[in-house]
């Protein structure tokens, strides 16, 4: 029997205690990394909301295996929060309309959730009218039955039935009721819930996994009454894609107790937390080197080429390189490149005598060394 044909649908429950003690940990690795970058600046703290949205837009996308061209979405995302970066890329159409979907979701988080807007959601993912070749029916709901199945044709295995169509405008009333509700506490549960919830109902031909992570984002900002958010909890969901499914799987067969699926789901968002520094590494590590050479003597010239170092670039950090990235003759480059060694700021690194390599003391501990692109020596 599916959760949905049981007589307590859609009135979930959960173990109380059990959960709270997922959620407190949830809280404080939440808190404490968020104080870690206030600690460092509030553009730090753009930049690295700019990171953490686009993983998010891509990885949630992967899920369901449309990959997105991440430059293109960073570009876009940042573009909308006003923030310049480096390497822009000219994003698609279909990019502006996912990014515009989730964007939507993060930054109005305090606007209803309606019908109408996820039809604007939905038309964002398929502006067409098609998923891949299939035209489906965008902009509203299902008309049709809906199973969840995996396999090739002819041996197709059945993971879920969704409710009879029929049924899915008044499954979404009464989702749509909860969500907005006063009384519906504003946390890290709701989010999982919500996400449960939705998916449960699969209200729409195609899109409804990217859309239930569009909600449970726009629930996470509610939780926390901001825009902004550093971490990436559809990035580690995709990590652990295959735990995902079964544990949807499982709840959504039997009773309509769910904390296995909230356990799992808060458990997920404590690794998402945990792995941000991983992702937002390269920001960190830019906003602590300028800390850390706040004073030093160096010039607007010798900032610009550090920071496409900083940011990423992957070419060998040479003076052969600093002068084209810089567009100066080699020989102001080799006196910027000794400069900077002097100050210890720059430090060779052992190999060739010629054209040599060097890396980026980050802080005391800390060294950047870029690494080759191309054939470049």
């Amino acid at each position: 029997m599916y959760i949905h044909q049981t007589e307590n649908w859609p009135h979930f429950t959960w173990d109380k205690d059990r959960i709270d003690q997922h959620l407190a940990k949830v809280n404080k690795a939440a808190g404490f990394l968020e104080g870690r970058l206030s600690a460092i600046g509030f553009d730090v703290q753009q930049r690295a909301a700019v990171e953490a949205l686009t993983h998010d837009i891509v990885a949630s996308s992967e899920i369901e295996g449309v990959v997105l061209n991440s430059d293109q979405v960073r570009s876009s995302v940042a573009r909308r929060m006003g923030i310049r970066i480096t390497n822009e890329s000219e994003p698609t159409h279909y990019i502006e309309g996912v990014v515009e979907m989730m964007m939507d979701a993060v930054n109005n988080y305090a606007k209803p959730l309606t019908d109408e807007r996820l039809f604007g959601w939905h038309n964002c993912l398929f502006p067409t009218g098609r998923s891949g070749m299939e035209i489906i029916n965008v902009g509203m709901y299902r008309v049709d039955e809906m199973n969840v199945q995996s396999g090739a044709l002819g041996r197709e295995k059945i993971h879920y039935h969704a409710p009879k169509p029929e049924m899915v405008p008044a499954e979404m009333s009464k989702f749509l009721e909860w969500f907005n509700a006063e009384s519906t506490p504003k946390d890290y549960v709701k989010s999982a819930v919500a996400h449960f919830w939705f998916v449960s109902i699969h209200p729409f031909d195609d899109g409804n996994g990217r859309i239930s992570r569009a909600i449970a984002d726009l629930a996470l900002s509610q939780a926390d009454n901001s825009t902004m958010r550093y971490f990436s909890i559809s990035r580690q969901i995709n990590k652990e894609k295959r735990k995902y499914n079964e544990t949807l799987e499982r709840c959504q067969k039997g009773s309509t107790d769910i904390t296995i699926w909230i356990e799992w789901y808060l458990d997920c968002m404590l690794r998402a937390i945990k792995g941000a520094e991983e992702m937002l590494s390269s920001i960190l590590d830019k906003a602590i080197f300028w800390q850390n050479h706040s004073q030093a003597d160096i010039n607007e010239r010798q900032k610009k080429v550090l920071n496409i170092y900083l940011d990423g670039y992957a070419g060998k950090l040479t003076a052969k390189n600093w002068a084209k990235l810089a567009k100066v003759s080699p020989d102001t480059a080799i006196r910027d490149v000794q400069f900077l060694s002097a100050l210890g700021i720059l430090v060779p690194q052992e190999g060739k005598v010629r054209n040599i390599a060097y890396g980026i003391k980050i802080s005391k501990g800390k060294m950047l060394v870029p690494g080759p692109i191309g054939d470049e020596e």
